[in-house]
């Protein structure tokens, strides 16, 4: 099994943040070659009886679905981050603690992810129905796209524009934190020590295994967590540098803010390496219900050499085909058994450009300077535009329906060559 290492997810609340609003981040560090999309799905209406195919299982559908907008690694279903019409965001980590991991296929913590953002229109809602399916369908499955086994529990930070909940898992056995306000931030560890909301049988379940005695108080990351802890000092030193990070700014966070957090190298929060920030997300998620959410999304590699663009829910929205990944249907390797025999390209249009732009910025430095300089003040752009909407609290539906593949042209006009 590969080592823990992988993604950071961050919730600010107000009093932390300026003008009334919950802002949400996350990076996901995969594999350096895996391939994340930015893809919509509209609202939809199912039949009875339906179901869904996620990953690697078959689960029923249920009568209604919401719109979504998801960053996912582009050969599954499901994702690692996202947002729904109902101002919900989620991200997921991948946690490793005492529970063995077991072989069968399940469902993947980023299919409960879209799941999740597909079925609830509120954050405690979305801990609910994730709960559900875990207790029904479990969890398990290789989350990588590779014949070498990448398997883990996982963890969910949920927002809405009320509230935060932190909920972590272990097999079927989950812990779910309630944060009303200040900063919270989640990396590949257990760390609910107050446990809100619980499986049923978690205490027990835990004094059964001689992880608890019973009488000093319950504390689930302590009790579920590895009794040597070593192999996870990493992750606990993001942990760490990333809290650090949202204390400094404490009183003044912004979507800036928290992109800029994204970008951090020397955190290791913007990982670099076989495991790298392939996809980033930032939202603004404003408490007056009259106002948008705003939802920012790179589709690209590293943080600090890619364009957070924006994306707000209306109806009929443009399909987001540049950031869309190729779709090999029945005979995806993924699909056939045994799976993962052969890798397709899956790079969509957004990505070769940028792969393209890395390219040019490691060449050379002078040219490399400017063209990020270029795509900083698209982002600035992108980003004022966006604050005049909440501050003056009139969004042209028009243009926002084509707001984020417009962007996506912008930036790459951007990496073309220039005569």
């Amino acid at each position: 099994m590969m080592e823990p290492s992988s993604c950071d997810t961050f919730v600010a609340l107000p009093p932390t943040t300026l003008g009334n609003r919950i802002i949400f981040g996350k990076n996901s560090d995969r594999p350096s070659d895996e391939v994340q999309e930015i893809v919509y799905f509209p609202p939809s209406q199912h039949k009875p009886g339906e179901k869904v195919e996620c990953t690697y299982i078959e689960i029923d559908q249920v009568p209604e679905t919401f719109a979504v907008v998801l960053s996912r690694p582009s050969w599954l279903w499901g994702a690692e981050m996202g947002a729904n019409e109902h101002g919900i965001c989620i991200g997921n980590e991948a946690v490793w603690g005492r529970e063995e991991i077991g072989d069968d296929e399940a469902l993947l913590g980023m299919d409960l992810v879209r799941l999740g953002l597909e079925r609830a229109d509120s954050a405690e809602k979305a801990v609910h129905i994730i709960t559900e399916l875990l207790e029904k369908h479990g969890q398990g499955g290789n989350c990588m796209e590779s014949h070498m086994a990448f398997t883990y529990h996982n963890s969910f930070l949920i927002a809405d524009r009320k509230e935060a909940w932190v909920l972590e898992t272990s097999e079927k056995h989950w812990a779910a934190e309630n944060v009303k306000e200040g900063v919270r931030n989640i990396s590949n560890q257990l760390s609910i020590t107050r446990v809100d909301r619980g499986h049923p049988e978690i205490k027990d379940y835990a004094r059964s295994r001689g992880w608890w005695d019973g009488e000093k108080e319950f504390d689930f990351a302590a009790t579920y967590s590895y009794v040597n802890t070593a192999r996870m000092t990493a992750t606990r030193g993001r942990y760490c540098e990333g809290y650090k990070l949202l204390k400094k700014h404490e009183g003044r966070i912004t979507a800036e803010t928290m992109m800029s957090i994204l970008r951090d190298k020397e955190s290791g929060i913007n990982m670099e390496g076989g495991f790298m920030t392939t996809g980033s997300m930032v939202s603004i998620l404003p408490q007056d219900p009259s106002l948008p959410c705003i939802h920012f999304f790179t589709g690209t590699p590293d943080p600090d050499r890619s364009v957070f663009k924006p994306f707000v829910f209306v109806p009929n929205i443009t399909q987001l085909l540049k950031t869309s990944s190729p779709v090999f249907g029945p005979e995806d390797p993924v699909k056939k058994k045994p799976r993962f025999q052969t890798k397709p390209d899956r790079r969509h249009e957004l990505y070769k450009n940028h792969e393209s732009a890395a390219l040019l910025m490691e060449a050379s430095k002078d040219e490399g300077n400017a063209l990020l300089k270029q795509i900083r003040n698209l982002e600035k752009e992108k980003t004022d535009e966006m604050e005049h909407i909440l501050q003056s609290g009139h969004l042209d539906v028009d243009q926002a329906v084509n707001l984020f593949s417009k962007c996506v042209e912008e930036e790459i006009c951007e990496y073309m060559p220039k005569d």
